[in-house]
């Protein structure tokens, strides 16, 4: 059922957002309708900014609005360490864990050629550059997928020549769940990636 064309369209627009489905998209599209318009201009100008100067940063493809982004810049960060990521939005959660001091290296995707993409499609060149200066470290820190094990299988190829250190994340169980409700994956991984005490 049709309500408005603009409503509808902006519904549509909103549900191709990631975990937006189509009725969260149509009461999101209905709370901007009867918003003030000053508070939909304000959203409207606060996105055309976001595209407008958001850019890539040209060292470690994070997204950024200077180039080289303030983690490359930053003189406290160790540069002789990377950690590699699939995503912007991983070096911010890694950002708030407040472990990890050295730079990232995000590639936008990650091997998967089911779907086509392979190492050309994501940024394995940029990290293959950066890693002819003197790096100690790599650390892979991929999502625990079948495309993520392929590509930390990939890259450790690549990097395994070069005389670096390549770490990967733990993988295993989450803080608060019970070991009988894991999968026997997980609960295999998290015994062969065990820490001794």
């Amino acid at each position: 059922m049709q309500t408005s064309e603009s409503l509808d369209k902006v519904a549509e627009e909103l549900s191709k957002l990631p975990s937006i489905g189509r009725k969260t998209a149509h009461r999101i599209a209905m709370y901007l309708a009867k918003s003030p318009a000053e508070d939909v201009i304000r959203l409207s100008d606060a996105l055309l900014q976001l595209k407008d100067k958001i850019k890539l940063c040209s060292i470690c493809c994070n997204i950024t609005e200077s180039d080289p982004c303030n983690i490359c810049e930053s003189p406290k960060r160790n540069k002789f360490s990377i950690c590699i990521v699939e995503e912007p939005g991983d070096v911010f959660a890694i950002e708030k864990t407040n472990e990890f001091k050295g730079l990232y290296h995000v590639l936008h995707g990650i091997i998967s050629p089911l779907d086509g993409i392979g190492p050309e499609d994501i940024k394995v060149k940029e990290l293959l550059m950066r890693l002819s200066g003197h790096i100690d470290e790599i650390i892979l820190a991929l999502n625990p997928s079948v495309e993520g094990e392929y590509t930390i299988t990939y890259l450790s190829k690549l990097i395994k020549p070069l005389n670096i250190k390549i770490s990967r994340i733990a993988r295993g169980i989450p803080v608060g769940t019970d070991l009988e409700f894991a999968d026997e994956i997980t609960i295999a991984k998290a015994i062969e990636g065990r820490i001794i005490l």
